[in-house]
């Protein structure tokens, strides 16, 4: 499981010109779920986002988490995270959960941030989706469990 977190003073996604998630400072997270995770594994990256110190604290250090500043979380299902790059000029996704496994992880995933941070929107599992985004820094990590 990768989740490419970004630090953003908003960001939102629409499907079909319709806003369907947004939020203002937080984390934007695209989440991508790959053969073989589970919710042990899922519950160890949530963990890690959610704590992750990335934003600035009382001195401008990058010592704060999402939950300390009490920051929007942006959830947006990203299969191409699995991708196999490594050869050719064209990605392969063999290594990318199938559809129903991947649909079932990602709202697993939804369900527990949410369970756990008051503040969370997402976009819609495997739609075309619209992500738009002011990326704060840029601040960008890849978590991977």
């Amino acid at each position: 499981m990768k989740a490419l977190i970004q630090r953003v003073s908003h960001a939102s996604v629409e499907v079909n010109s319709e806003r369907v998630g947004e939020i203002g400072p937080g984390l934007l997270v695209f989440l991508g779920i790959d053969k073989g995770d589970n919710e042990a594994g899922a519950d160890k990256l949530i963990a890690k986002l959610l704590a992750y110190r990335i934003f600035a604290d009382d001195i401008g250090r990058m010592n704060a988490s999402v939950q300390d500043i009490v920051g929007g979380v942006l959830l947006v299902s990203q299969f191409t995270l699995s991708a196999d790059t490594k050869k050719g000029l064209r990605p392969s996704f063999s290594s990318a959960a199938s559809p129903a496994e991947a649909e079932r992880l990602y709202q697993y995933v939804e369900m527990q941030i949410r369970a756990k941070h008051s503040n969370v929107a997402t976009g819609i599992f495997a739609a075309d989706m619209k992500v738009n985004l002011l990326n704060d820094g840029p601040v960008t990590f890849m978590l991977e469990v």
